[in-house]
């Protein structure tokens, strides 16, 4: 049976109270801690830079993915890398020469993620497959947090979880967006192995993180 991790986004979080909800994350049994970066630019919306997430890394030792929604991409790789991110996860979209980019994450000894929005292609990243360590699969338009999972996404999933396995790649397959108790397990089953959840870690069972990450978890 494989391991199924959980990268709470702290997107629904308290936002006034940032260390403490991290702290709680990994008391509840998190297994990362899902930060998303936003620029208004790449997608219409803003969040937290590289001094936000400095401060946030004295509150846990869990490791921070961090989900560059900006653009260009490439000249902030450095700060993010040297505020505390673990994972470093950038868009296609978003950089000039994504091998380029893929190497300069690599040069500060941080683990490489490559995002692929809902009507990105596959085909766009398999020439870099070997070089990856995680595959961000959005099943929702990025932007916002809350909105509904896209069903079609799961074919993508499937598609991605076959590449992986006739090649033997190994980089992780993580999901992000609209995932709830209702289609978390579908998810899985497509390939998954690493949730990304916000609303639902945050809101259902009255905020019980602890309990909501454990069903999450639950195959």
């Amino acid at each position: 049976m494989k391991k199924i991790k959980i990268s709470p986004s702290i997107l629904s979080a308290d936002f006034s109270q940032l260390g403490n909800e991290i702290q709680r994350l990994e008391k509840g049994g998190a297994d990362l801690i899902h930060i998303d970066v936003m620029d208004g630019h790449f997608v219409p919306n803003l969040t937290i830079g590289p001094p936000i997430i400095k401060k946030l890394r004295n509150h846990t030792k869990l490791p921070f993915d961090v989900h560059l929604m900006i653009s260009p991409v490439h000249k902030y790789i450095k700060d993010f890398a040297e505020a505390g991110a673990d994972i470093i996860t950038i868009h296609p979209e978003a950089t000039k020469d994504l091998n380029n980019s893929i190497k300069h994450i690599r040069e500060f000894n941080k683990k490489v993620g490559v995002s692929l929005n809902p009507d990105t292609n596959i085909n766009i990243i398999n020439d870099h497959l070997k070089q990856i360590d995680l595959v961000l699969i959005m099943s929702v338009y990025p932007g916002f947090g809350g909105q509904k999972f896209i069903p079609d996404v799961l074919n993508k999933i499937k598609e991605l979880t076959s590449i992986k396995k006739d090649n033997n790649y190994k980089f992780d397959i993580e999901v992000d967006g609209g995932i709830n108790f209702s289609n978390y397990k579908s998810v899985i089953e497509a390939g998954a192995n690493i949730l990304v959840s916000g609303t639902t870690i945050f809101k259902e069972n009255q905020g019980d993180v602890k309990k909501n990450i454990k069903i999450l978890k639950t195959i």
